[in-house]
């Protein structure tokens, strides 16, 4: 069985997506479609060589949703999932390539999303940190004992937990891990506090957005965050969407759960290959690549 991962914020990089653009009719009408819906030339933007304009996070977001959807798009026949998943942000991507969500949709609500979270980021300053070679029932444990807001965020893999919270409670958070045996604990550049508590500004708003959008039950299973299973029906991938924005993203148990259902090669389809090396740090017999469109 084949699943294909969609990435999250992070994966972008100065120049994403020209090249769809310039090999495909349909990915030139896609792009087009994205600049109408969004209200500014987003392409602009992705295709120029300014690093720091697609860093910021009603941009960033947008962007890797249109490199990863458009290249599934394209991808033709190429494109067969048993299964889709998709880390953060890449949930919506791999929403719209399962055929939950149409392609406009998605956009909205990535932008919406995106737009919501910069809010809250504005509103009530956190931030985020990497903790490496520390066991998650540990750090865990920390969290939980440390003053003030900060919980485990995401579950990359074994041996990589990132942390999310109030900055002074984040670095409260990793002297702890430090001294616990951590063999990194360091805070990363990132605009604010997601899948925490803080982000609750930004749910409520999403929530009304995801509400009064109309979403099909997928063609295969969509192994979400919040839960680390294949999800089918749209009333529980709409619970899970809202539900995902304060909550943890579980990539580890994601990955572990598709494998005891009988995935053993998985395809990245969007910038980057982050996932991959994820999904090989989570079990090394992984047969895992990238999605082509030529």
């Amino acid at each position: 069985m084949n699943a294909f991962l969609f990435p999250g914020q992070g994966a972008q990089f100065a120049g994403m997506g020209r090249d769809l653009y310039e090999a495909s009719t349909e990915a030139k009408a896609l792009f087009k479609q994205a600049n109408d819906v969004l209200g500014f030339e987003i392409t602009e933007i992705m295709f120029g060589e300014d690093a720091e304009a697609l860093k910021q996070t009603q941009v960033t977001q947008p962007a890797i949703f249109l490199h990863s959807v458009i290249l599934s798009k394209v991808m033709g026949s190429r494109f067969k999932p048993d299964c889709v998943a998709g880390h953060s942000l890449g949930e919506f991507s791999a929403l719209v390539a399962a055929g939950a969500l149409s392609f406009e949709s998605g956009l909205r609500l990535v932008h919406e999303r995106a737009l919501a979270m910069q809010e809250a980021c504005d509103e009530i300053p956190g931030t985020m940190a990497a903790v490496l070679g520390l066991d998650d029932y540990i750090i865990e444990s920390i969290c939980n004992k440390t003053e003030g807001i900060v919980v485990a965020a995401n579950y990359n893999c074994p041996g990589q937990l990132v942390i999310s919270g109030e900055k002074q409670s984040i670095e409260m958070a990793c002297d702890a891990m430090k001294q616990a045996g951590a063999k990194r604990a360091l805070p990363l550049p990132v605009g604010g506090a997601f899948h925490s508590p803080l982000m609750e500004p930004a749910k409520t708003k999403l929530a009304s957005a995801i509400e009064a959008t109309d979403i099909q039950n997928p063609i295969c299973p969509v192994y979400q965050n919040v839960v680390a299973i294949g999800v089918h029906d749209a009333v529980t991938i709409k619970e899970n969407l809202i539900a995902q924005l304060t909550a943890p993203v579980r990539w580890t148990q994601s990955v572990k759960q598709m494998f005891t259902d009988g995935v053993s090669s998985f395809t990245e389809v969007g910038p980057g290959k982050v996932l991959q090396g994820l999904v090989k740090k989570i079990d090394r017999s992984a047969v895992t690549s990238s999605g082509k469109f030529i």
